[in-house]
């Protein structure tokens, strides 16, 4: 089974939202995890958009990522460009890439939504490669 982790700095909305796609896309194939640079708290507007397309992440706790071992993780996916802020141990997991997608933070909602339509192909494309007996599409 593969282990994703999924990183941004705060791990408020972002990674979420990779996680709850990848969880759902994954369907069991797969262990996925999210955390922060520092942990925060769940944007509200996250979960709201989330649920808009029937995944529920209003369990989703924020982590901060020195709770995880790296070694655990088979790919490591930083959201927001902060992966020239992890530690090596983090980049040079077998699969790391860094996504540089926009953090809606204080946007409106449609831009919660714009971002969460990336990460969701994003995601898809990841899963699909990492598990490609599935399929997710």
């Amino acid at each position: 089974m593969k282990r994703i982790m999924f990183v941004c700095k705060h791990n408020s909305r972002r990674s979420h939202m990779a996680e709850g796609f990848a969880e759902f896309m994954g369907a069991g194939n797969i262990e996925v995890a999210s955390a922060g640079l520092e942990a925060s708290q769940v944007d509200p507007l996250t979960v709201q958009v989330m649920q808009e397309v029937g995944i529920d992440i209003s369990t989703h706790t924020s982590n901060a990522l020195d709770e995880f071992d790296p070694q655990h993780f088979d790919a490591v996916i930083s959201l927001c460009g902060c992966g020239v802020n992890l530690p090596a141990e983090w980049v040079t997991r077998p699969l790391f890439a860094d996504w540089h997608l926009d953090d809606p933070a204080g946007q409106p909602i449609e831009m919660f939504r714009l971002i969460r339509g990336q990460v969701e192909t994003r995601v898809q494309d990841l899963v699909q490669s990492l598990t490609p007996e599935i399929n997710v599409g």
